[in-house]
């Protein structure tokens, strides 16, 4: 991965988002980003609005976590086909499929529920939606990084967020305004219906093209080496072997034989990156009901403000990383997902401000729609087009793990030390990303990597 790509005019730079894929990408970071919200701070909107504990909202954030341990079941998205849906769809078209209806009817199940009779059922739906949402999630950024070269990845990156943060504001604003409108139930059979949109854009558009498993195979010297070592064995356990090798095996060991030593750094700032504002994002909506908000108010500022700093963060983060490369664009995302984070304190402290929580959230979606964008052409860049969905799963699953279990404890340390202590607190856990990523962006022999697109 150079330090810094060659600059292109910003005419070349904005022509790329009128390219077929990158469109797709819109329509299918909507599909991405429409249930995390659900079985997150909507969810969390909606347990403090049903008066359930504080402490035990906190602990519903871990069911995110699942977003963060799909590397497990990553291998088996990669390369397991599905019978009948495969041969009509390709791999990738019918997981996404799966995915999104099992996401469809996990939605419909929250919408049959009541938080204050039922609260373990509710965790089991929501823990079915987001393990839809996480292998949907494995599969898109393996559609992605897929269906076009690296040219374009950045734009596809920002296509994506924007797409995605659609996704968050019909299930964050949208299903606020439901709710206030008509009723929670109706808020989330509402936003099963949209899943709709994933649907289609999984059955108009074509599925990437992509070597064959066994060709794949053949050709990984990990796996001939375990077949010539086993040639005298049953041919099933040859079989299985050298699926296991190469699904499981050769993703790893690929990492590490490109990087060596710099693996290590890399995946400790993928860990690190957004620990700052995925350790802090189950308080926000519990923050702004106890100030006083309304739901309509929440959601006002978040259609208003919300989506238009997200899309334009997203957006000026794909047009920086194409202009100036990604190594400097890493520092100033850092940077902005952290000090974000102050702005949450300082309304937690001057109270049921208007201004304040239009600001806060304008600085909140600039910041993150610019970071994320960022930061998935960078996992991108590092991932090898051989194995895809496993790589992929491997970084985001980094990513999202260390913040996602820090915020189950968000709850505790607001209960016992008010919401901008803990504000406090989550900024300061986002310095030592900021200090790893101004490092890996002053030190050409750590960002100079080989191109991961290249493979074995």
């Amino acid at each position: 991965m150079p330090r810094n790509a060659p600059h292109r005019s910003w005419r070349d730079a904005l022509a790329v988002y009128c390219q077929a894929p990158v469109v797709a990408m819109l329509f299918l970071g909507f599909a991405a980003g429409l249930p995390f919200l659900l079985v997150f701070s909507t969810l969390t909107a909606w347990l403090r609005d049903a008066s359930v504990d504080v402490t035990a909202i906190g602990f519903f954030s871990w069911i995110g976590m699942l977003y963060s341990i799909k590397l497990v079941w990553a291998p088996v998205v990669d390369r397991l086909p599905l019978p009948g849906l495969t041969r009509l769809l390709g791999q990738r078209r019918g997981w996404m499929l799966i995915a999104q209806l099992t996401i469809a009817g996990g939605l419909v199940g929250l919408a049959s529920l009541d938080p204050r009779e039922s609260l373990a059922l509710v965790a089991g739906f929501a823990l079915l939606v987001a393990f839809g949402a996480a292998t949907q999630d494995i599969v898109i950024d393996a559609f992605r990084i897929e269906s076009a070269g690296e040219e374009v990845q950045a734009a596809m990156a920002s296509t994506y967020i924007i797409g995605y943060r659609g996704g968050l504001l019909a299930a964050g604003a949208g299903a606020l305004y439901i709710a206030d409108l008509a009723s929670w139930h109706v808020a989330y059979l509402s936003m099963a219906a949209l899943v709709g949109v994933g649907l289609i854009t999984v059955l108009l558009r074509p599925e990437p093209p992509r070597a064959s498993l066994a060709g794949q195979l053949i050709h990984e010297p990990r796996v001939r080496g375990f077949l010539r070592a086993n040639r005298h064995r049953p041919r099933v356990w040859r079989r299985l072997g050298a699926w296991v090798t190469g699904a499981i095996v050769c993703p790893f060991t690929d990492f590490f034989t490109r990087y060596g030593r710099q693996a290590l750094w890399l995946l400790l700032l993928i860990g690190l990156f957004r620990i700052s504002d995925l350790s802090m994002a189950a308080m926000a909506n519990p923050l702004y009901i106890d100030l006083g908000f309304s739901l309509s108010q929440i959601a006002n500022v978040s259609k208003v403000f919300g989506i238009l700093m997200s899309i334009t963060g997203g957006v000026v983060g794909g047009l920086l990383v194409v202009r100036y490369g990604i190594a400097n664009m890493l520092l100033l995302g850092a940077v902005l997902a952290a000090a974000t984070n102050l702005l949450f304190a300082a309304l937690a402290t001057l109270g049921a401000e208007l201004p304040m929580l239009v600001v806060t959230i304008m600085s909140d979606n600039l910041a993150n729609g610019l970071a994320s964008t960022v930061f998935i052409a960078f996992l991108s860049s590092l991932t090898s087009r051989a194995y895809t969905a496993t790589q992929y799963a491997l970084f985001s699953s980094l990513m999202t793990l260390p913040g996602k279990f820090i915020g189950g404890f968000s709850g505790v340390v607001v209960a016992n030390q008010g919401y901008a202590i803990f504000f406090l607190w989550s900024t300061a856990l986002g310095l030592p990303a900021i200090l790893l990523a101004w490092r890996l962006s002053r030190d050409p022999r750590l960002m100079a990597t080989p191109h991961a697109g290249q493979g074995r």
